[in-house]
Order: C-alpha cells, then sequence, then structure tokens
C-alpha cells in the first residue's frame, strides 16, 4: 500500500511541512514517487518513521536522531520498549500525583488550609521536568534538584534583571562578566552535558509557566546570550584584522541558537563511539562547518587565526559545553570535509 505524503500526514497525526522537512534534511526519504514528482511512502517506511517519532518523544533533536538512525544496533523493538517504559513511568507519576491530591482533598473536607498555591506550583514544575527529563537526568542538573543551586540561580536572576533595568547594554562590561558567569554555572550545573543543556533550553521556550517561576524569559535570554556573545568576540579582537574583527561582530551569534543540538549531536556520536567516517559523523562536521563560517568566513588565513586563538586563549571554551576532547574526535571528520 502507498501512501501520498497528506495521507501519512492525517494518519500519523504530522503535518505536511514535517515530513517534507524530514525529507529534505535526509531523515525519511520516500520510497517512491508518481511520474509527477509526488511522493508515496510504503510500508517499509513506516518502521523509520517510528524510530523518529520515538526518538523526537524522548527528547532527543533531529540531528541526534539522524546520528541513532545511522547505527545498526538500534532495533526496533528496542525502541517500542524504551516507549513502554516511558509511559509506565508517566503512569506511576499520574498515580502518585492522584494519591497526593486525595490527601490534599481529605485535609481540605476536615477544615486544613495547606498552603495550596505553592503546593500545586511545585506539582506544575514537577509535571514539566518530567516532560522533558528522566528522574535520572534531573538528578544530575542541580539546578533542577538541589535546592541551595537553584537559590543560587534565583540570585543571579536577580541580578541580571537588575543590570537590564538600569539600561545597561548586553555589550557592557557588567553584562559581559554576568553572561559569562551564567555559562559557565550553567556548564556546571548541568554536569556538562550538552543534551541535557539543549532540553534545557527547549523547556524554557516552550513552558510558559517555567518562565514565570524562574524569571528567565525570553528577553532575559537574549540580553544573556547577547553579553555572552560579546564576551566572546572581545576575546577574538587581539587575533584578528581590523576587517575580519568587523565581520565577526556583524554575524556573530546570527546563528547561535543552531549550536545547542548540533553540540548535543556531536556529544552523542563520541560518547557512542561512532567512527569519525561514518555519515553522520561527516554530516555534523558539514554542519560545524557551515556555522563557523558563518562568522569567521570562508578565507583560510582568517579560519587559522580563530583555530590558533582557541589554543592560546582558553576561556574560549568557557561556557561553551565544547571540549578540547569532543574538537579532538571531531578533527578528522573536519579534515575530511575540508577536501570535499
Amino acid at each position: 500500500m502507498l501512501l501520498k505524503i497528506g495521507e501519512l500526514a492525517r494518519l500519523t497525526g504530522l503535518t505536511v511541512r514535517t515530513l517534507h522537512h524530514y525529507d529534505s534534511i535526509g531523515l525519511l526519504s520516500p520510497s517512491a514517487r508518481t511520474q509527477a514528482g509526488y511522493r508515496l511512502y510504503q510500508h517499509g517506511d513506516m518502521d523509520r518513521l517510528h524510530r523518529i517519532m520515538a526518538l523526537r518523544r524522548f527528547g532527543l533533536s533531529l540531528a541526534e536522531i539522524a546520528n541513532s538512525l545511522a547505527r545498526s544496533d538500534l532495533p526496533l523493538s528496542g525502541i517500542v520498549a524504551r516507549q513502554i517504559a516511558m509511559l509506565d513511568q508517566q503512569l506511576a507519576q499520574a498515580s502518585s500525583l492522584r494519591t497526593r491530591l486525595l490527601v490534599l482533598q481529605a485535609q481540605l473536607e476536615q477544615g486544613q488550609e495547606p498552603e495550596l498555591a505553592e503546593w500545586l506550583t511545585t506539582m506544575e514544575q514537577m509535571n514539566m521536568i518530567d516532560k522533558y527529563f528522566t528522574q535520572e537526568e534531573v538528578r544530575q542538573m542541580p539546578m533542577l534538584s538541589d535546592t541551595a543551586v537553584e537559590q543560587e540561580w534565583q540570585a543571579l536572576v536577580a541580578r541580571v534583571r537588575a543590570l537590564m533595568d538600569a539600561g545597561a547594554a548586553s555589550a557592557s562590561l557588567d553584562a559581559q562578566a554576568l553572561g559569562t558567569e551564567w555559562m559557565v554555572k550553567l556548564v556546571r550545573d548541568t554536569s556538562a552535558h550538552p543534551g541535557l543543556f539543549a532540553r534545557l533550553n527547549t523547556m524554557h521556550g516552550q513552558e510558559p509557566g517555567m518562565q514565570a517561576r524562574t524569571g528567565i524569559d525570553a528577553e532575559l535570554m537574549r540580553f544573556v546570550t547577547g553579553a555572552f556573545g560579546a564576551s566572546r568576540i572581545a576575546l577574538y579582537r587581539p587575533f584578528l584584522d581590523d576587517a575580519e574583527y568587523a565581520y565577526l561582530q556583524a554575524n556573530y551569534g546570527q546563528r547561535s541558537g543552531e549550536w545547542p543540538a548540533l553540540i548535543a549531536a556531536v556529544r552523542a556520536a563520541m560518547d557512542g563511539q561512532t567512527p569519525a567516517d561514518d555519515p553522520a559523523v561527516l554530516a555534523l562536521a558539514r554542519q560545524w562547518r557551515e556555522l563557523f563560517q558563518s562568522y569567521a568566513g570562508k578565507d583560510p588565513a582568517t579560519q587559522l587565526k580563530f583555530r590558533q586563538a582557541h589554543q592560546q586563549e582558553p576561556r574560549l571554551l568557557q561556557g561553551s559545553f565544547v571540549t578540547p576532547q569532543m574538537i579532538a574526535y571531531l578533527a578528522p571528520a573536519m579534515a575530511r570535509v575540508a577536501q570535499e
């Protein structure tokens, strides 16, 4: 049975646009096409689509999914087992919540007055976090599991907000210092795991309740990101001439939102010991080169200056989730890509 893209979208709950995107990035290409060029999906495509949809629900980025699908040791039965385990966990959480609500109901019926608003806010936070992280992952993130660390973050958010309210520019020296402090703490309090950081970004972007509770909204994040970017630009300055520096200033940060998922995907490939000549790793290397060139340009002489900057200025890696080990892992793939 062959399905047109509209039929597949309707039957799976996906959008046609999503399926088009999966095709354009090589994640899910249809097995056939009509003479007019329309996409046709068959039974064999469903295995791959199920994997993609399941891995998305596990919180993986599209780059991480591409890397996972490139592995030969990822049977569909294993993915289904993980889905069942996730649903079991959700059922257990729902049962636990029901029990707590019954206790609350009994207290209310006895005329007791628990601090309902705070209690419900806590449950809301727990529910939001459970959508993005397992309990084991939460334990790896002190900013979500350690009260003292949470208080540190509240104080840091207050300091950033005060600087913003005072009218400081994100490129000011005070803002740069706070931006660097923010990112260094973020690396520390997510166990230096870029995959957790990428999902944390997603949670804050998609959950207004989390933004309201933490005070970390889109405006504050733009300020912090801009301040951290300005601090990196300043570190590059001694290595570049005026024209190179002007190009960096004009373009640095334009595509910064693409880096977290890419770094997480490279870390996942490295942890999985995927060979550097694997097609998935080569694809990551091409994306890395493209993002690097977006602010460094394509002149080999200028690019060499950026590499020298990283060799001589260790602060450039602070707060970036990029490690020397990751750079060394990706280097052979980058070398191959450079020859294409």
